[in-house]
């Protein structure tokens, strides 16, 4: 089936051609070491394919938030050793002062990483002299970086205007996943959702459940639920002041034909520190000196078989404070089941955002997801049902 954006398999010959590729190089980085290669990693793909071909990759990217003013810290200069490494081959590095002649001097083959984007004040403002700046240097234009696609800077999205634009490989996989996911899903589909306030997921949540049929609610957020529902919580964090707003969510998903999963058992404790003393309630017994910091086993369990009927998982958030031993277990427990259902080809199970890749990471079974997003506010928004310009920029 012919896909709705525009890949590397449409980009015909390019041998000598100056590819522009906006990658994600915005890696954690202390004392002088990258401590996370992922996002190095996850562009592998894209620019060895574009070089192998004969291309002059030109790689763009922002580091850390300059604000327009270049400094040292923040210069992809940094980066540049420890890319090679990942790489595999050799990469230039191109300051700003002196780009074109730099540029011009490059043969097919070479691989370079432009400096920080940021270091223009217009980058974030999709200024059109900076989209201009950037265009100058390249024929081609190819965006790989999902992450930073909600945001319609110079170097994500006007580049996409003024030069012959497509999808890196890694953008690619996610557009796919996330077609899957909620573009044109196997039903029934279920999602998470996780975190500590409903009030920064309000927006995925009055998207999902006019698009899944089941939808679980975890975390601190589903206190504030519970809340709604008559529940005590006692001092677990909750927003009372959303109750309002969560049972109008709830009435909205009934009108869908959605089925909200809040927990019926809980783990609650009087202190929220590591292995602190426990209780397995029902959550009409809560007492008013207690929290309630994960969902209980009977809970975790039905919603396994809750899965075990779905085709197509969606996943934004952890259960319980999955950080805090032993509040991990319920995201531990269902994340294997997901993972398991995935592995047997009964599930597709797409999951992204910072919390979530932790915790399926802390789980052990990051790997047996059908794929799993680096994308933190990206993946969100596109939770949300939001466009984003980074990608409408790429559809034919």
């Amino acid at each position: 089936m012919a896909k709705s954006f525009r890949t590397l398999d449409d980009i015909g010959d390019i041998r000598g051609k100056r590819v522009l590729v906006r990658e994600d190089l915005n890696v954690p980085f202390a004392d002088g070491q990258v401590t996370d290669d992922t996002r190095l990693r996850a562009t592998v793909a894209t620019v060895s394919e574009l070089a192998d071909k004969g291309a002059i990759v030109l790689i763009l990217a922002h580091f850390g938030r300059p604000k327009g003013v270049p400094s040292p810290e923040l210069s992809l200069a940094q980066i540049v050793k420890p890319y090679e490494a990942v790489l595999g081959r050799p990469v230039r590095y191109i300051d700003w002062e002196g780009d074109a002649a730099n540029v011009a001097m490059l043969q097919p083959g070479d691989i370079a990483v432009l400096e920080n984007t940021r270091f223009f004040g217009g980058e974030e403002k999709n200024d059109p002299a900076v989209v201009d700046r950037f265009a100058a240097l390249g024929d081609i234009y190819v965006n790989d970086a999902f992450s930073a696609a909600h945001r319609a800077h110079a170097s994500t999205e006007g580049l996409a205007h003024k030069l012959p634009a497509y999808a890196g490989r890694a953008m690619e996989a996610e557009l796919d996943a996330l077609q899957k996911a909620l573009g044109e899903p196997e039903h029934p589909v279920a999602a998470v959702v996780g975190g500590a306030k409903v009030s920064t997921k309000l927006a995925v949540l009055k998207h999902l459940v006019g698009k899944v049929d089941h939808l679980i609610i975890g975390g601190g957020m589903a206190n504030t639920f519970l809340a709604a529902r008559g529940v005590n919580v006692g001092k677990s964090l909750c927003e009372h002041d959303l109750t309002g707003t969560a049972d109008e969510i709830m009435e909205a998903a009934d009108r869908a034909g959605c089925t909200v999963h809040l927990p019926y058992d809980v783990v609650v404790a009087k202190e929220f520190k590591p292995n602190p003393p426990t209780r397995t309630v029902n959550v009409h017994e809560v007492a008013a000196d207690e929290m309630i910091l994960d969902v209980g086993p009977a809970a975790v369990e039905a919603l396994g078989d809750v899965l075990k009927n779905c085709r197509t998982l969606v996943w934004n958030g952890p259960l319980g404070a999955f950080e805090t031993p032993p509040f991990d277990a319920a995201t531990v427990a269902l994340a294997k089941t997901a993972a398991a259902l995935t592995v047997d080809g009964s599930l597709v199970s797409v999951a992204g955002g910072g919390d979530t890749v932790a915790a399926l990471n802390h789980a052990g079974v990051a790997d047996e997801f059908t794929f799993v997003s680096t994308a933190g506010g990206a993946f969100l928004e596109w939770m949300e049902g939001r466009e984003l310009p980074g990608v409408a920029a790429l559809m034919r």
